[in-house]
């Protein structure tokens, strides 16, 4: 497949590649003892920067790169160069002051992470105030994914896309595909996007010929039918190619281990440092206001489908059909301080201890009531895939609005639809993205916290 580099990459790359190199070297004649200035420590520095850089994908940043994953790959670019430095100075050198070098490392990595964002910035407002390192793009197709990205295009000049053309296919699909073609060559277009709804095997594989042909890059828009583009992984079975239609990153277990470490330290912090005063409060004024227990306890599916008990604080009167009916605006089972503790979130925070327990994560899909699991399951496509990972306290779809009672079904599919971007983009940092964000709706408020 053919490296995602533009137009420009040729030169910017090696401008970084050197910017970073000076950055390192320099700081180390400044803040390394005399000991260990001479060339192999050098040439070691180079190496080893350049090795960790084309591993952990340090600069591969593109104009579609979001900034959580640029601060991602600076973040593993410095604990993998510490390490690394830690070891070789410790090995050949003897020299065992690790503060030295820790202050070392965390300020070249402070200056390089400057200089990186500021370029990224820069040629964000490159693009739009003087219109230049622009992409020229055509769309062929037609619907909804072809409406979505035009209006991108057309609305964020800054990721430096141009567009020139859309090619509809409703009518003479074969001389519009030939016209598109002689207007690529023509208008020296860059980039062609296709929805592959409305394109047949053989006008895929024309495309693909062609772009083939001009050095021309050809990317595809995924069916109506699919709720989210894929992460297609491309493995070999000895010689036979084979693509896997989803990759979900906390299948592998270092990215498990990072998770539960960071759901048990996060949610300690929560049980200990707020839950061990909170409960006490809030059970006299639950129990003031109505009979029955403090905590709520409702079955429903988590990982892999498998039913767990999860806890919130009360916030109704006892009733027979709190596990059949989602609560809804004004809703008359809901007590007074039962209406404060959902509208700040606080009834959900019972939920770490769920956390601690292994049955939920911090971040991750909104588990649902078993009963609504199951009709969501048969009306909503691709609904089950929420739960190849752990449900979560919060989720993606909580901080994009999706929250609270479904009122239609716009609102369960799109609550599946950035569980499943969940699942697939999983990273650490998006995991505190997520917190940050749901902390900063509670104080705000949100219309559907009812």
């Amino acid at each position: 497949m053919r490296k995602k580099t533009g137009r420009y990459s040729g030169y910017i790359r090696p401008f970084s590649y050197l910017l970073d190199l000076m950055v390192i070297i320099l700081l180390s004649v400044k803040l390394i003892p005399d000991n260990l200035h001479n060339l192999s420590y050098y040439f070691f520095l180079i190496i080893a920067w350049i090795s960790i850089a084309y591993n952990t994908g340090f600069y591969e940043v593109y104009r579609y790169t979001k900034v959580i994953e640029i601060f991602g790959k600076i973040i593993r670019q410095y604990f993998i160069f510490v390490i690394i430095n830690f070891a070789y100075v410790g090995y050949f050198s003897k020299f065992s002051d690790a503060e030295v070098i820790l202050q070392y490392v965390t300020y070249s990595i402070l200056i390089i992470a400057f200089n990186k964002l500021f370029f990224y910035y820069f040629l964000r407002k490159f693009r739009v105030v003087f219109g230049g390192n622009f992409r020229r793009v055509v769309i062929v197709g037609d619907g909804k994914s072809v409406e979505q990205l035009t209006q991108f295009f057309n609305e964020n000049p800054d990721y430096g896309y141009k567009l020139i053309n859309v090619f509809d296919l409703v009518e003479n699909k074969k001389d519009q595909i030939e016209s598109c073609f002689d207007f690529v060559i023509n208008e020296k277009i860059d980039e062609i996007y296709c929805s592959l709804s409305d394109l047949t095997n053989t006008d895929v594989n024309k495309f693909i010929d062609f772009t083939d042909n001009n050095l021309k890059i050809l990317k595809f828009l995924p069916d109506n039918k699919e709720i989210l583009s894929r992460n297609l992984i491309f493995d070999y079975y000895d010689y036979i190619p084979v693509i896997s239609l989803r990759n979900i990153p906390l299948d592998e277990t270092t990215n498990k281990i990072i998770k539960r470490l960071f759901d048990i330290l996060f949610s300690l912090i929560i049980i200990l440092g707020v839950l061990s005063w909170l409960i006490p409060v809030l059970a006299v004024l639950i129990r003031l206001e109505s009979k029955g227990p403090i905590f709520f306890r409702q079955k429903r599916n988590g990982l892999n489908y498998h039913e767990f008990e999860c806890f919130k604080f009360r916030s109704m009167t006892l009733n027979d059909i709190a596990d059949l009916y989602q609560v809804s605006k004004n809703d008359p089972r809901i007590t007074k301080i039962g209406r404060f503790i959902r509208k700040t979130s606080i009834d959900e925070l019972p939920q770490f201890f769920n956390v601690l327990l292994g049955d939920m994560s911090v971040v991750g899909p909104r588990p649902h009531m078993v009963s609504h699991t199951e009709m969501y399951a048969k009306k909503i496509d691709k609904f089950m895939v929420r739960h190849f990972i752990k449900p979560g306290i919060t989720g993606l779809a909580q901080t994009k609005g999706f929250r609270g009672e479904v009122e239609t079904d716009k609102d369960i599919i799109y609550r599946v639809k950035y569980d499943i971007f969940y699942l697939e983009n999983w990273s650490l940092l998006l995991d505190i993205k997520i917190v940050f964000l749901t902390v900063y709706n509670a104080v705000k408020g949100e219309a559907k916290a009812y």
